[in-house]
């Protein structure tokens, strides 16, 4: 019977919390997959047995045969390939992928037909960014008539305990260039550039947030059609967000691409504890509503962001393995409103929505 869940990456910082949610609903049908056979026991003792380790690795070639029984992956690793991808949804498996590499979620869009031809289901961006703030971008735009512009801003708690794979990636693209859509006209922009201050309510205040390489910024304007989308990151600890934005002025970045430097900077920003374990996620859209020129405002704030992208991964994943949905490669957003994911969201966070200052209520 295909009953399974896998959760590669399954015993790791974000994985864990996926597994431990869903396992509550689906004890002894979710597993805790990955490279080390010993950490996924370990961390499965620690659940009584709800959650079974299981060994996988998918940066090599995988035995189809491993898949056996599975009718849904998710997937909380960065990958390098599709070929795993390809496997599952050729063997008509549902696919959850938590991973943020916009290279590597649109060589997945391109398996779209793949997905539907063999009946399965995959869904991208899900999460806290990507994830929520896709969904935030598609609640704004359900408020105007015309959307024009999209400003999301992600602020981070450096309190917080952040896995080791999420930092990597943050250190790995403090120093980037690459494209965003402006004005329906390609653009290249530079990481901690171009900095706004944004306003994330009474409790956090304002910061100054800078550009960021984050996916939903790549995938927002093809599957919601909005002409500008940009996001943007910065710390609850307006020092640290100044300092990097220094180091990118002065060219300092660029060491980081020396192996021992970027390795002692990842030690390094996860020993910080200089914040809160507060998250927030604002978006700032601009647009028309008859004919008159109309600002939302949505903004979600809360604790313990792995918590929360766990969270959104858990209520995609329970969708799709409950009940029938479209088959294809789709994102969050595509399938997805804010309002499917509202009761989960609700536990972990506060959500706050204006149109032109006036709050607007979710039912």
């Amino acid at each position: 019977m295909n009953d399974r869940i896998i959760v590669i990456g399954g015993y790791g910082h974000v994985g864990q919390a996926i597994c431990k949610q869903l396992a509550d609903d689906y004890p002894g049908k979710v597993y805790a997959a990955g490279r080390s056979l010993e950490r996924a026991e370990q961390f499965c003792l620690t659940t009584n047995s709800k959650v079974k380790p299981f060994q996988i690795d998918v940066r090599s070639k995988v035995t189809p045969s491993l898949l056996d029984n599975v009718k849904l992956v998710i997937m909380c690793l960065d990958q390098t390939n599709t070929a795993f991808v390809e496997t599952c949804l050729q063997r008509g498996i549902h696919y959850v992928d938590v991973s943020a590499n916009p290279l590597f979620l649109s060589q997945v869009e391109q398996l779209h037909q793949t997905a539907a031809s063999y009946g399965a289901t995959a869904v991208l961006s899900v999460g806290l960014a990507p994830g929520i703030t896709n969904l935030l971008a598609k609640q704004a735009k359900s408020l105007m008539d015309q959307t024009e512009t999209v400003d999301i801003s992600i602020m981070l708690g450096l309190g917080d305990s952040h896995g080791n794979a999420a930092i990597e990636w943050t250190i790995d693209n403090v120093s980037t260039q690459f494209e965003i859509m402006h004005n329906g006209q390609i653009k290249k922009v530079s990481s901690f550039t171009d900095g706004k201050n944004i306003e994330f309510g009474a409790e956090l205040g304002r910061k100054r947030a800078y550009r960021f390489n984050f996916s939903d910024q790549h995938a927002i304007p093809r599957t919601l059609a909005i002409p500008t989308v940009s996001t943007r990151l910065c710390f609850d600890s307006n020092s640290i967000t100044r300092m990097l934005a220094w180091l990118r002025a002065t060219g300092l970045f660029h060491l980081l691409k020396i192996k021992p430097i970027r390795q002692f900077a990842v030690l390094a920003f996860s020993k910080i504890r200089l914040g809160s374990d507060q998250f927030a996620v604002k978006v700032d859209a601009q647009g028309k509503q008859n004919n008159e020129d109309v600002s939302v405002e949505c903004l979600v704030r809360g604790r313990h962001e792995a918590n929360m992208t766990a969270a959104v991964a858990t209520a995609v994943a329970t969708a799709i393995y409950r009940s029938p949905m479209p088959y294809g490669v789709y994102h969050i957003e595509q399938l997805f409103q804010l309002l499917d994911l509202l009761p989960t969201i609700e536990q972990i966070a506060a959500i706050d929505i204006r149109a032109n200052g006036e709050v607007i209520v979710l039912q």
